[in-house]
């Protein structure tokens, strides 16, 4: 945003934290800002704002952090202009050694007003709620992959290893449940170990079924019937993937979206001289994982199953029609890059990455 936009307003840089807030005001006519200190709770900050006079004429910002959006809604609701700001993409200079909470709330003001900082969007309470939600799931899904590599580890160090083809299957479960050790000791490990992977399990079952309501419903249920019809993409996953974006149109174009999954390479060029390395991984992390989850469905020849005619029996023709031209495009994609890639992971990343933009191409199109 242009410096000239920021003209004229009292300009508050906020650094928070949990217990109390960093605030530099600088007001219009001065180049340096006062900062104060208060405490974090709502009475706090309307007491700040009242004490700077005219609402409307203040505007703050606050890195976006584990304290939330709460206080942008808090201000929002008084008047006040926030921004929330993202922190990867604050300037910092190389030789800035030193931090502290006055000194970054000095220099957000600063960086405020010369338009200088990245304001990311904020989502409604009840977004937010969705996908705190899906979040949920993600936590489940990795505390019972790891419950299920310490069972699997701990048969390994006493030689029983399954050889019986996919695990987790009811054929390895009922291989498992045949399992016992003489030794009382390990019998009880062992009795750990298999009653926290079906404790984790259930876990799972539980926040799904939660979900599924949230699937055929506001404030996504439009989004996850367009992004379903996608190969790879099911139900729940597209429900996980709406919240982490839920205004697909703030991206001008396709690339800042693939950006914002953190899926581009990386690259270091000067000159002659033209360096790409791995993916930067710099945007969202469960936007990322869907992704790469769904990439992995185009390794196969492109056909349209039992599974994705079922989720696009809700979706427009305009869809159905673009998720078969990303299906035929994209599994040819696949075919052709790991016939020169030695790491299929390296394919998927790749996969995942034009997937995106064609998820962000159908949920802007005007049927």
């Amino acid at each position: 945003m242009s410096s000239i936009a920021h003209r004229g307003f009292v300009h508050l840089g906020m650094d928070v934290a949990k217990d109390s807030i960093a605030v530099a005001v600088l007001p219009p006519d001065r180049d340096v800002a006062e900062v104060d200190k208060i405490f974090h709770d709502a009475d706090s900050v309307r007491r700040l704002v009242k004490r700077l006079g005219r609402p409307t004429g203040v505007w703050a910002c606050y890195e976006a952090g584990p304290t939330g959006y709460e206080l942008q809604r808090q201000l929002t609701s008084m008047g006040v202009r926030c921004d929330v700001v993202a922190p990867s993409l604050i300037p910092k200079g190389s030789g800035d050694r030193v931090k502290t909470d006055r000194r970054d709330a000095r220099r957000l003001a600063g960086l405020h007003r010369a338009g200088e900082l990245t304001a990311i969007a904020v989502p409604t309470p009840a977004q937010e709620g969705v996908r705190d939600l899906c979040r949920t799931r993600g936590d489940m899904v990795q505390d019972l992959t790891r419950a299920r590599n310490r069972l699997s580890g701990f048969l390994l160090r006493h030689s029983v290893v399954w050889r019986g083809g996919s695990p987790w299957t009811d054929r390895h479960r009922r291989w498992l449940n045949a399992q016992s050790f003489d030794d009382e000791a390990l019998a009880a490990t062992y009795g750990h170990y298999v009653a926290t992977v079906r404790l984790r399990e259930t876990a799972l079952e539980s926040v799904e079924s939660d979900l599924v309501a949230w699937c055929h419903q506001d404030p996504f249920g439009e989004q996850v019937a367009r992004l379903a019809a996608y190969r790879g993409v099911t139900t729940l996953g597209a429900l996980c993937l709406a919240p982490e974006v839920f205004d697909w149109r703030r991206f001008p174009r396709a690339r800042p979206f693939m950006s914002f999954t953190g899926l581009v390479p990386g690259e270091h060029s000067t000159g002659l001289t033209q360096r790409r390395g791995s993916i930067t991984r710099a945007g969202n992390a469960h936007l990322r994982g869907q992704l790469c989850e769904a990439a992995w469905a185009y390794q196969h020849t492109a056909n349209v199953g039992v599974g994705i005619r079922e989720r696009q029996k809700d979706a427009p023709p305009a869809t159905v029609a673009r998720s078969w031209t990303a299906q035929v495009r994209l599994s040819r994609r696949f075919r052709q890059l790991a016939a020169h890639k030695n790491v299929r992971s390296v394919v998927a990343a790749a996969v995942a990455r034009e997937l995106a933009g064609f998820l962000w191409a159908e949920m802007v199109a005007q049927d």
